[in-house]
């Protein structure tokens, strides 16, 4: 059963230059201690899901208003049922849009396989040698996210890389070093820390402005379009 736990009736930012609802998936296979949708992540079955004939009721009455569906998390390809999902939400007129952290480098392959997504965001949390300890989880192996950059890279699909700065994990050397393993990329947005109030734990805090600039600056010597969320 697919773990729908949320829905967004609708947002004009989290699908770029598309009117869009978003939909929460629960479930995530990574920690990071600066995450903003815990209750995803530590509680996944927390909520009163949504059914899938609730979500589709819904879409039927907004099309014309609405261009497409954004799908977050939490990891939403942890849902085996995704493709389907996807599939019926393409059927019935609208683009999609996945966000992921690259950890299911073949559930994405699927996606872009069957063109069942119109736009991917990927998460990058930090350089590879930090890479563990930002994601809360001793002895990370990356490389399936490095798959992950690859596949898009090779993709053709519309897709951004993102990274959330945090003035606790992150260096303008390690913003250079992840647009240096992106180099290539359409667009990579550097998204200023927001304190949800929830975090896992630790303390996180957002980094200056000042400093949000020199790190774009930074990351433009390998990504020409890098953009600054946030702020």
């Amino acid at each position: 059963m697919l773990n729908i736990q949320g829905l967004q009736k609708l947002t004009l930012l989290d699908f770029p230059g598309r009117t869009a609802c978003t939909v929460f998936m629960g479930g995530c296979n990574l920690r990071c201690p600066f995450c903003h949708n815990v209750p995803l992540v530590l509680d996944p079955n927390g909520e009163a899901p949504f059914s899938q004939e609730e979500i589709f009721d819904f879409l039927n009455k907004r099309k014309g208003v609405l261009d497409g569906v954004a799908v977050t998390g939490g990891e939403p390809l942890l849902q085996k049922e995704l493709p389907a999902f996807l599939r019926k939400v393409k059927a019935a007129g609208f683009l999609t849009k996945v966000d992921t952290n690259g950890f299911f480098p073949d559930a994405l392959q699927l996606l872009l396989d069957e063109k069942l997504v119109d736009y991917v965001a990927m998460d990058v949390k930090n350089s590879p040698e930090k890479y563990a300890v930002t994601c809360g989880v001793e002895g990370l192996d990356i490389a399936p996210a490095k798959e992950s950059v690859a596949l898009l890279l090779q993709s053709g699909i519309d897709f951004e890389f993102r990274t959330t700065v945090i003035r606790e994990y992150h260096t303008a050397e390690d913003i250079r070093e992840i647009a240096r393993w992106i180099a290539g990329a359409p667009r990579y947005y550097l998204q200023a820390f927001k304190d949800s109030g929830i975090l896992r734990e630790g303390s996180c805090t957002a980094p200056e402005e000042e400093t949000l600039y020199a790190m774009r600056d930074t990351a433009k010597e390998f990504v020409a379009d890098v953009g600054i969320r946030g702020i």
